[in-house]
């Protein structure tokens, strides 16, 4: 490639240019439409696109002629009817794009321009892959075309009890009939007599025909001034040349084609699958692997297969959630609290130098919600969820495998993947490959490299500074609105009877509340601001491969996601009310905010209000985004841009034209926003044993939504190649190792399980309750204070307190006022500090070990499938091979048959010499 070429675009396949003049070594082309690396002959001729006019077929998906099929769609605006003063402007582009379809054509595809029928300035270039040109590309491409029918009979017993009662969950087999399942391999044209005899039609499918036309319009050049080349259809999206280009619909979602010709693939998706009616259904997965590619298809089998699992946690965690309902009027703790003659005697310190002394029986109602999430059926619950993230991961990765064999992607390696078009276009040093040792050309030198690396990575830290600094100011807003509500919910007339002004509203959980929906508008506002950034970081790194680009831009938003919503979590799990000191000494925030405690309860039902917030209102805003803008969008553009007074029913491309174009990182921010779900389903399910079920509801309505927006909503996706799930899967592995460690802590530090078990198997009897019991729990967890050695920082005029208080209760394990070791702590305090930590080390240790265990006895790859790829791979051998050996038989034979003839002659000779001298 030329060093001096400055522009080029991106695409979702591309390949390596050393290969193109290989590729089209019997094409010709003219020289200037082409960058320099084609290196084919020149042609005087310029093709240009015939126009012609529409047929009234609205159904229809082939040229005039009604034989070649329409495989892409482009769409321009005419110049000609624009106004005077674009006039300059319009001929540029107009320049660009004959260019532009000149080369088109040159290169093999068939192009075709109608005019609208609702808009007369638009124009629809028809675009057609013949069959020469699919087969050079897929062979490009690597893609595999069947070779032999799978011969590996399933076993499985038929109309047994089991099939007839989930045939009702599956899609209609009269409608979706089950595909015939062949051999495959990657396509070669010197090989085609190799492969499974059949139409050239169906060959290769519509999906594969628009990737190759996408493919060859990604490197078509447009522009070329001196050594300057510029090539790409996106950068004439971009610049306004083209208003779109797309693969067409087959059909609408809802009315079947009257092309006979036609599959209606899309109107079978929109009834089995993306109708809401299919809530209770299995998912179509080959059909929509075989309408939208391969990358769409394996995110539906993920999602799908996430949510199949997360029935057997929700099953789970419900049982969890309901016995704690159920003990919530018998619990001891919280009997214990709301007694009159126990918690209506003891009055509490103030937990701010602003607030009041307050009884403990205000907080009853607290307590008994917090008596439904935190009991010893938690505990089971969190050890059973680290187990099942395991067996999640590992049977995900065993059904990856059988995908991944079923769906032809076992070979697409990341060597196979070439290089993406912005990266080649800025190739202007020379290096050597360390590999091939062969000279090549790179963007940027290794200090190049390290320094856009450098800008990246400060960039990313510099936002996560900025997160950081949000939770600051939430947490000093907190502090705020709790010395506030503190006054305003308290009665300040009788201290013997302290209640709040509301039944179930006290100081703790309002704050929580409205620090928690605040905390979601800012997490919401951040993401919208560095979602920008992100791509703008990635694009200026310049990742070699678009596999590189989307795991660069994966990590990026995922670790800015990651501390934008879990921070706040993570800072009322481990931080809030650890630190806090005692009445007489309290700790400050920036020497003037006194530092919040937790709740008598725990800071549990806070972590657990804030894991609801967060959970409900970011499933709540995504479902408004994905269904309601499309529609709207959609809505408001047909209402725009239809003719009242032509009456005459758009073709099949021109309806396509009003949907929304699904952008290149749609599917990014769907992986991104199941993870995101992922990590609040197993990092803090020790507080909310509901998450998996919320979690399950979401992705019921999430796949059928998802469904419905690409059928019906947005212009048919152009097919991807893709393996598996990408840099997600790491990422959601390494969350499930985290997990194990944040529950084990939230159940050590956060709840108070830990202090119960050590009260009932030890403090109990010494503080002469007989046998093992959990009365007197709440007392043995209140420190007394004598009130007369309040700080004068904590006493203030703007409260008055009532002088006839000496004693009053605060949360902490500490010697009573009188004690030679006053206020500091005392040996309940370090049992319970040894109980937390052993806690920890045996729970992680154990859950650790069981998660290797279950990773090294679940294979990743079943041994059906094992086979499956053995007997692959021997027909492949097998049948080139027999190729190969009936080649140079017909190659040898009439050597053969010369070396016969001439010994049959010699043979004759000697008869006759022998019959001479007889």
């Amino acid at each position: 490639m030329d060093d001096n070429i400055l522009e080029m675009d991106s695409d979702n396949d591309d390949f390596d240019e050393s290969r193109l003049g290989m590729i089209h070594e019997e094409v010709v082309y003219p020289e200037e439409f082409l960058p320099t690396y084609c290196g084919i002959k020149a042609d005087e001729s310029e093709k240009k696109t015939n126009l012609v006019e529409y047929n009234n077929q609205p159904d229809s998906l082939f040229f005039s002629d009604g034989v070649r099929s329409v495989d892409f769609i482009l769409v321009y605006e005419d110049e000609d009817t624009k106004p005077f003063d674009k006039k300059f402007t319009c001929k540029r582009h107009k320049k660009r794009r004959e260019y532009f379809e000149s080369c088109l054509m040159q290169m093999g595809l068939e192009l075709e321009a109608t005019p609208s029928v609702h808009e007369d300035n638009l124009i629809y270039v028809k675009v057609h892959v013949p069959w020469e040109v699919q087969r050079t590309y897929a062979e490009v491409l690597h893609i595999k075309i069947p070779i032999e029918v799978n011969d590996h009979v399933n076993r499985t017993p038929v109309g047994n009890l089991f099939d007839w009662i989930t045939k009702y969950f599956k899609p209609n087999e009269k409608l979706i009939k089950k595909e015939v399942d062949y051999y495959t391999a990657p396509y070669q044209r010197h090989h085609h007599d190799c492969f499974l005899k059949m139409d050239k039609e169906k060959v290769f499918t519509p999906s594969m025909k628009s990737r190759m036309a996408n493919f060859i319009m990604c490197r078509a050049p447009y522009e070329i001034r001196g050594n300057v080349k510029k090539f790409g259809i996106t950068k004439l999206l971009s610049g306004g040349v083209y208003k779109a280009a797309y693969a067409p619909h087959d059909c609408r979602f809802n009315v079947k084609s009257t092309v006979e010709s036609c599959p209606n693939e899309r109107y079978l998706l929109y009834k089995e699958w993306a109708h809401p009616k299919n809530f209770y259904k299995t998912q179509p997965l080959d059909l929509i692997r075989k309408y939208y590619g391969e990358k769409i298809g394996i995110y539906f089998a993920w999602l799908g297969f996430y949510t199949k699992m997360l029935a057997f946690a929700s099953v789970v965690g419900l049982a969890c959630f309901f016995y704690g309902y159920h003990i919530q009027e018998n619990s001891t703790w919280s009997k214990e609290v709301c007694d009159p003659d126990i918690g209506g005697k003891i009055v509490m310190c103030p937990q701010c130098d602003l607030c009041n002394y307050w009884i403990l029986n205000s907080t009853c109602d607290t307590s008994k919600t917090l008596t439904i999430f935190d009991h010893f059926g938690t505990l089971v619950f969190a050890v059973f969820m680290a187990v099942w993230v395991t067996v999640f991961l590992e049977f995900w990765k065993r059904y990856q495998s059988q995908l991944e064999f079923e769906w032809d992607t076992v070979e697409f390696l990341e060597q196979e993947e070439p290089s993406r078009p912005e990266y080649d276009a800025a190739c202007v040093h020379d290096t050597i490959n360390p590999v091939t040792g062969v000279q090549e050309k790179v963007p940027f030198t290794f200090c190049g490299r390290c320094f856009r690396i450098s800008i990246g990575i400060g960039t990313v830290l510099f936002w996560i500074i900025l997160i950081l600094a949000s939770i600051v100011a939430i947490i000093i807003y907190r502090l705020a609105v709790f010395f506030s509500l503190s006054i305003k919910l308290k009665n300040p007339g009788n201290f013997t009877t302290l209640e709040p002004l509301k039944e179930y509203v006290t100081p703790q959980m309002a704050t929580s509340v409205t620090a928690g929906l605040i905390n979601f508008v800012v997490i919401m506002i951040l993401n919208t601001l560095y979602e920008r950034v992100a791509i703008w970081i990635t694009d200026f790194e310049l990742p070699r491969t678009r596999t590189d680009y989307e795991n660069s831009l994966t990590m990026k938003m995922f670790l800015f996601q990651f501390v934008n919503y879990y921070s706040s979590c993570f800072y009322i799990a481990f931080v809030k009310g650890k630190i806090v000191g005692h009445p007489g000494q309290p700790v400050y925030i920036l020497e003037k905010y006194r530092n919040e405690e937790c709740d008598p309860g725990g800071c549990l039902i806070e972590l657990t209000t804030q894991l609801a917030i967060i959970m409900g209102g970011k499933a709540i805003w995504n479902n408004i985004q994905e269904v309601l803008l499309p529609w709207v969008k959609n809505v408001i553009f047909r209402y725009c841009t239809r003719v009242t007074h032509k009456k005459v029913e758009p073709p099949r491309w021109e309806q396509d034209f009003e949907l929304q174009p699904f952008t290149k990182l749609g599917l990014f921010y769907e992986y991104l926003e199941m993870v995101i779900q992922f990590g609040f389903v197993t990092l803090f399910v020790a507080s909310f044993p509901l998450a998996p079920f919320l979690a399950l509801v979401n992705n019921i309505i999430e796949i059928r939504v998802d469904a419905w927006k690409m059928t019906t909503q947005f212009r048919r996706i152009l097919p991807e190649k893709a393996r598996d799930i990408g840099a997600w899967q790491p990422i959601l592995q390494w969350i499930a190792i985290l997990a194990v460690a944040t529950n084990a802590m939230i159940i050590a530090f956060t709840s108070d399980i830990i202090p119960r078990l050590v009260y009932y198997w030890s403090f109990s009897v010494e503080e002469g309750y007989g046998n093992h019991s959990m009365s007197g729990f709440i007392n043995s967890s209140l420190s007394y204070f004598n009130t007369g050695n309040f700080s004068e920082a904590t006493v203030t005029d703007a409260v008055e307190r009532p002088p006839n208080i000496t004693i009053c209760r605060y949360r902490d394990f500490r010697f009573p006022p009188g004690h030679p070791r006053e206020y500091q702590y005392n040996m309940h305090y370090w049992h319970v500090i040894a109980a937390k930590m052993a806690f920890i080390i045996v729970v992680e240790h154990v859950a650790y070990l069981t998660k290797f265990i279950l990773a090294s006895v679940i294979p990743d790859v079943s041994h059906t499938t094992r086979e499956h790829l053995k007997r692959e791979r021997y027909l492949t051998q097998a049948i080139i091979h027999e190729v190969r050996l009936n080649l140079v038989s017909k190659r040898l034979k009439p050597v053969k048959d010369d070396l016969a003839s001439h010994m049959a002659r010699n043979d004759h000779s000697d008869d006759e010499l022998e019959l001479s001298e007889y």
